[in-house]
């Protein structure tokens, strides 16, 4: 890549910056900031945290600082910085990435999905002048949308359902190999309804307690955003956090203390609300038409 290419895609990084700020202001939300070094990450099965020095630790997301925020009231904020991941490292990963990462009140996941597709398209347009675009050589459309649940599209694309997948453990393969890359093929796929033991912090479904309120949005086969209809049930939580520490364990992972903070957040009351992070520098890649992370971030 040429240095006129990177410097070509950092204005446009820019603009983008600009442009999905001015979304979020227009629709009333806080700009916060919560603190990149943590004293207890999230246990994620498969995400490892990075070290910061005396037992605390970088980040992998903002997420349970900002659900602080919804329980002393904030209704709806969000904020773009650092995360970071341990071993993460290729053409669409690196250790220290960019999230946009965003919280309603009152929300519940499919109004945050349209949200999410709208914030979409307007950033295009305002930084290309459209909502279509070229990238890895296929043409998309930021303003077809289309939503389809985990199961459907196991059953579309894999010939399995998601819930044998997941019983079988072939739902991570199948979904990498089969499923992942037929989504987003002409613009914006939300993949819904996960099978429940596959969003540890997002709430079951009111009117199907097999699947959990999570969304993952997909533009050409890439995963931009993964958002959850929260769990609000401090009990819950706490029970399917001992349960990923568990696992965590037997693979040999970092062991984490307890997010001593998120609890009493629980306890003290969280609303009803639905939050979505997007890898900022994956969209960014779309919009450049860019194929590599480090074509649109320095370092």
């Amino acid at each position: 890549m040429s240095t006129q290419t990177l410097l070509r895609n950092l204005r446009t990084r820019s603009a983008l910056l600009r442009a999905v700020r001015d979304f979020f202001y227009a629709g009333e939300f806080l700009e916060i900031e919560t603190p990149v070094k943590i004293p207890a990450p999230a246990p994620e099965e498969y995400i490892e945290s990075v070290t910061a020095g005396n037992g605390e630790f970088l980040r992998t997301s903002p997420e349970l600082a900002m659900k602080e925020l919804l329980s002393l009231g904030v209704e709806k904020m969000f904020q773009i910085g650092s995360a970071f991941r341990a071993g993460e490292f290729g053409r669409k990963h690196r250790e220290e990435f960019t999230i946009l990462e965003y919280y309603a009140a009152g929300w519940d996941y499919k109004q945050l999905a349209d949200f999410t597709a709208r914030m979409m398209a307007f950033a295009a347009k305002q930084v290309i002048g459209r909502t279509d675009f070229d990238f890895d050589g296929r043409h998309f459309d930021l303003a077809n949308v289309e939503y389809i649940t985990v199961d459907e599209a196991f059953r579309k694309y894999a010939g399995v359902s998601a819930f044998d997948a997941d019983k079988d453990d072939s739902f991570d393969e199948l979904m990498v190999l089969k499923v992942e890359p037929q989504l987003g093929k002409e613009g914006i796929t939300f993949l819904c309804d996960y099978p429940a033991k596959r969003a540890s912090l997002s709430r079951l479904s009111k009117n199907n307690p097999l699947v959990a309120e999570r969304w993952e949005v997909y533009v050409g086969g890439i995963e931009l955003g993964n958002a959850f209809g929260e769990l609000t049930d401090g009990v819950e939580q706490r029970k399917r956090f001992a349960e990923a520490l568990a696992f965590r364990a037997s693979q040999g992972m970092l062991a984490y203390p307890e997010p001593a903070a998120f609890y009493a957040a629980l306890d003290r009351g969280l609303p009803d609300s639905s939050g979505c992070a997007v890898g900022f520098d994956r969209l960014t890649m779309l919009i450049t038409g860019s194929t590599d992370i480090s074509e649109v971030r320095f370092g």
